[in-house]
C-alpha cells in the first residue's frame, strides 16, 4: 500500500465530520498534498514526503497513546477520529508551500550540471501550526469544527522547536496534553523515521 492509499484509508475510516469529504477532495484533487515534500532538505525532502510524514506521525501518535503509563498515569484517551485528525492534518500548512528550483552542482565525474532542489514559496504566510488549523477550519464547520484540544495540538505540534514564545508553548503543552503527545510523535517521525540520513 502506498502512503497515499494508507492516508486515504485511515482518513475515510476514522474522520466522519461534516466537511471531511470536501477536505479530502481538496487534498486529492485541488492541491499538491500527495506530491509535496515534507521539508526542503531534512525529513521527507522528496516527492510524496508530506503524505508519508503524515502517515508516520499517525502511527507514532497511536503508539504513544497506547503506552500504559500514558493511559493510567496521565489519563490520556482520545477518539480514533481525533487521533486521525491531528496527526494526518497537522502539516496542511505545507500544501502549495514548496517549489522546485535548480542550482549548479558537480556530478560523480566532477562535471557541473543543473540539479533540482526544493525551495520555499509561501503564498499564505500565516505561520505554521496556525495555518493548518485555519485550513481545516474552512472545511469542518458547526458542531464538526475542531475541538479546542485538537486545535491547540495542531497549532503547537512543533513543541519547543517552533518559533513561538517558549512560555506560550509550555502553557499550551501543559493545558492540552494532546499537543504534547502530537509534538512527540512529530519529532519521532521526523528524526527517527525520516531523518536526513534515511
Amino acid at each position: 500500500m502506498t502512503a497515499k492509499e494508507e492516508f486515504i484509508s485511515i482518513y475515510t475510516e476514522n474522520i466522519k465530520r461534516a466537511g471531511a469529504d470536501k477536505l479530502l477532495d481538496y487534498l486529492t484533487n485541488k492541491c499538491d498534498f500527495f506530491t509535496a515534500p515534507s521539508s526542503t532538505r531534512f525529513h521527507g525532502a522528496y516527492e510524496g514526503g508530506l503524505v508519508q510524514h503524515s502517515v508516520n506521525v499517525y502511527h507514532c501518535l497511536k503508539d504513544y497513546l497506547e503506552r500504559q503509563r500514558v493511559k493510567d498515569v496521565y489519563g490520556m484517551s482520545y477518539s480514533e477520529e481525533t487521533i486521525a485528525i491531528v496527526s494526518l492534518l497537522h502539516d496542511l500548512c505545507k500544501i502549495n508551500f514548496y517549489t522546485v528550483d535548480y542550482r549548479n552542482a558537480k556530478n560523480a565525474e566532477g562535471v557541473w550540471e543543473k540539479v533540482p532542489y526544493y525551495t520555499i514559496s509561501d503564498s499564505m504566510p500565516y505561520g505554521h501550526g496556525e495555518k493548518s488549523v485555519y485550513i481545516i477550519s474552512g472545511y469542518f464547520y458547526g458542531d464538526s469544527r475542531l475541538s479546542r484540544e485538537e486545535a491547540f495540538a495542531i497549532r503547537y505540534h512543533m513543541g519547543f522547536s517552533g518559533n513561538e514564545d517558549k512560555n506560550s508553548i509550555g502553557k499550551a503543552l501543559e493545558q492540552y496534553p494532546l499537543a504534547f503527545a502530537l509534538s512527540v510523535a512529530d519529532m519521532e517521525a521526523s528524526y527517527f523515521l525520516e531523518g536526513s540520513n534515511k
